[in-house]
């Protein structure tokens, strides 16, 4: 982890549809916490495309390579034009090989002990994009044909950062979830590779392994066997999402893309444009991203604080229109804010 100055800074993408709304209420949670990050604010997605640039131009590249750090809004990649995800791209770009999603409830009421993290692998899989089409008579899309790839070499990486940060955080289990009982090359490789990573860490993280389809139905049905998920880029995109769904759903969802060079911050909801400039988004999730990335700096003061906050807000049910309350955005941030300037009993 990285050790920063207690100013930092970093590269701010406010993103498309909800995304400056959210954002804004983030920047004004973050005074109120100290004003930790100078940004440099950059476009991209929809947003750039509407002042003429690519959807990921190279002034928002150049500047999350000069500061290494990102926090991300939500993004939507034009659907005309011939672009690829913007985020898949992001992700390419910087070597991002892990996509780490926690799962914590926080309100109680759907499932009360859910505390699990989940480490995704982030460039491999079926999201390389290798697809093409096969003609048959007069239909040229007649046979669509996609090939996943999966390295050894990779799935050592993110499985070895999935065990790491077990370690680093006291987690006692990670759990490999994979399809090798049908995928037996495709997927047996990311078992494999678990198995070769898990022997260094014998007698401090036990190793798990779960089929995927088995792995849903655990999770729904007893979500607390789970510590760390460490599994492939398609399936850790669908057990992602359940485990937020367990959650509250992806308005509570932060996400982290880590790699050796560079780390983005996102909440990983889509861009909302049905509810773009009302005023009533949850600002949740991107506000839990910035907990992350506080923690990725050193800053866990800062972080524990700024969770703290935002529990005792939502506790105190004080919660925007999609989690049953009646807070519009700024004024769900003026309650965080309350709730950071108020005294912290002392520990010990």
């Amino acid at each position: 982890m990285a050790n920063r100055s207690r100013t930092m800074e970093a590269t701010l993408i406010p993103g498309d549809g909800i995304g400056p709304e959210i954002t804004e209420a983030v920047l004004q949670v973050l005074e109120a916490l100290g004003a930790p990050f100078v940004w440099d604010v950059q476009q991209a997605g929809t947003t750039a495309v509407e002042a003429g640039l690519d959807p990921l131009p190279d002034a928002t590249l150049e500047s999350i390579r000069r500061t290494g750090l990102a926090l991300k809004g939500p993004l939507t990649t034009p659907s005309s034009g011939g672009y690829r995800s913007v985020t898949v791209r992001m992700r390419e770009a910087f070597d991002l090989y892990a996509n780490v999603r926690p799962g914590k409830t926080i309100i109680p009421g759907r499932y009360d002990n859910v505390d699990i993290i989940l480490v995704r692998e982030n460039l491999e899989g079926l999201y390389v994009g290798r697809e093409h089409y096969i003609g048959v008579g007069a239909d040229p899309h007649a046979v669509g044909v996609g090939i996943g790839i999966n390295t050894k070499e990779e799935a050592h990486r993110v499985i070895r950062y999935a065990f790491d940060l077990a370690v680093r955080l006291g987690r006692k289990r990670v759990t490999v979830v994979h399809k090798a009982n049908i995928l037996k090359i495709l997927s047996g490789v990311f078992l494999e590779a678990a198995q070769e990573v898990a022997r260094d860490y014998h007698g401090r993280v036990t190793l798990d392994e779960s089929i995927v389809d088995a792995c849903a139905m655990q999770l729904v049905m007893a979500p607390e066997r789970f510590d760390v998920i460490v599994t492939t880029n398609l399936f850790g995109d669908i057990l992602s999402d359940l485990i937020a769904g367990l959650v509250g759903g992806l308005g509570l969802a932060p996400g982290a893309n880590i790699g050796d060079k560079a780390a983005i911050f996102e909440a990983v909801h889509g861009s909302a444009p049905d509810i773009a400039g009302k005023g009533v988004a949850n600002p949740t999730a991107l506000l839990m991203a910035v907990g992350m990335m506080l923690d990725h700096v050193g800053e866990t003061a800062k972080a524990n604080h700024l969770r703290a906050a935002i529990l005792a807000t939502l506790q105190a049910g004080e919660k925007t229109r999609d989690l049953g309350g009646s807070l519009r955005t700024p004024e769900f941030a003026q309650a965080i804010i309350r709730s950071l300037q108020k005294p912290r009993r002392c520990q010990g």
